[in-house]
């Protein structure tokens, strides 16, 4: 018998097609970034100059990538039932913490406060608390029945508090991007779990007049969604400037791009390149026909996440593959449509490729437990011998559905 694989190595391959792409791009595009942190007062910076480190960024991002990737060997080597026990201690902490940041967080020169200093090391809990709600739901439905969670009393509303819960404190952060993500993601586990389509309904009503609320409560979402409706008129206020550059850098980069380290709107025009607008900032580089295959590589994630929950042996993992499936790609193409001004500016980023350590060890610890629960799901399904073998290692097909 040929040797197989225990895990699912396409899944495996697009992250690492990502993580590497990420890194290539963070050298190409944050020369700029790395010369303003490392020399901000030589008046005319030079490569040469040993005060002046252009690749300050990429070795940041190396190091962060090195602690991501012991954090995804540690997740890979825990079984599936550690992150069941731990769901609920984990859920009330984060909620515990994210109150704390809204308090006492810091912005560092953005409009949100989500990040919290810890020995000389910053780091963003709203990140961590989209996988710490994943695993609580999941844990959560995956003890209900059917009736219960199709219950208003019983299964919406006790819902509602979970999910709300997370998204109040991060939504007093001023982050209303990954507030967003926490609730599409909850509504998703929702559905797949069972929900009765009126509760959706509904949760998707209250969503809406809460968005409705806030826009026109909190002066820069108001403006960000202005800028967002505007963004063929000239603009040289903050709100808008984001987008309308990220517009310039995607057309600017024409079907084949202007090559590594040559792109233009990094240098001058467009804020935070190797973050939030990393897309925007490769596509002027690479041009549509590379940077395409960062938005193919998104599709198989998504395919080899869902067809894995699709094969889960258990609700919970049924449950906890959808949810980080829907984590990444929801915030993937967020991301992706905030780049090309589909999208008002929200402040997240793009997964496994834009510089910043918090959001990079979360999804690949997300991922590591995808990849886990794959185990069960593809070993068999890949071998040549499945047929001749009934102990498969899933009795179910198909448990990808709603109860």
């Amino acid at each position: 018998m040929s040797k197989v694989l225990k895990f699912d190595t396409v899944l495996a391959l697009a992250v690492l097609f990502l993580l590497i792409f990420g890194l290539v791009m963070i050298t190409s595009i944050g020369v700029p970034k790395s010369i303003s942190l490392s020399a901000p007062d030589v008046l005319y910076p030079n490569c040469s100059d040993p005060n002046v480190d252009c690749y300050l960024l990429f070795k940041k991002h190396l190091f962060r990538l090195f602690i991501g990737l012991l954090a995804f060997y540690i997740a890979w080597k825990l079984p599936v039932k550690f992150w069941k026990k731990i769901s609920a201690p984990l859920y009330v902490a984060l909620v515990i913490l994210l109150v704390i940041v809204a308090i006492f967080g810091q912005s560092f020169g953005t409009i949100a406060t989500n990040w919290i200093v810890f020995f000389d090391t910053s780091f963003q809990p709203s990140e961590f608390a989209k996988l710490a709600v994943i695993l609580y739901l999941a844990y959560w439905f995956s003890r209900k029945k059917g009736e219960s969670i199709q219950s208003f009393h019983n299964g919406f509303i006790p819902f509602c508090i979970i999910s709300g819960a997370m998204i109040l404190p991060i939504i007093l952060q001023n982050d209303y991007g990954s507030s967003l993500v926490i609730g599409i993601i909850s509504v998703t586990i929702f559905f797949v779990a069972g929900a009765r389509v009126k509760h959706i309904a509904l949760a998707t009503f209250m969503a809406m007049i809460a968005l409705i609320v806030v826009v026109s409560a909190v002066p820069h979402v108001r403006e960000r969604f202005q800028g967002f409706m505007r963004i063929g008129e000239e603009c040289v206020e903050d709100y808008c400037w984001q987008s309308q550059q990220a517009n310039i850098a995607v057309g600017s980069g024409g079907l084949w791009g202007k090559g590594l380290t040559q792109g233009i709107q990094k240098s001058y025009w467009l804020p935070q390149a190797s973050d939030d607008f990393i897309f925007a900032a490769s596509a002027e580089e690479l041009g549509f026909l590379r940077i395409i295959f960062v938005v193919i590589a998104y599709l198989f994630i998504a395919m080899r996440g869902y067809a894995i929950a699709n094969k889960a042996s258990n609700n919970f993992e049924m449950f906890l593959a959808v949810g980080i499936t829907t984590w990444i790609i929801i915030q993937a193409f967020l991301n992706i449509a905030v780049n090309t001004a589909l999208a008002p500016v929200t402040g997240i980023t793009l997964p496994f490729v834009s510089y910043g350590g918090s959001s990079l060890v979360s999804c690949l610890i997300g991922v590591a437990i995808l990849l886990n629960i794959s185990k069960k799901t593809t070993h068999y399904a890949n071998s040549p011998n499945r047929g001749r073998n009934r102990r498969s290692r899933y009795s179910q097909s198909g448990r990808y559905r709603r109860a």
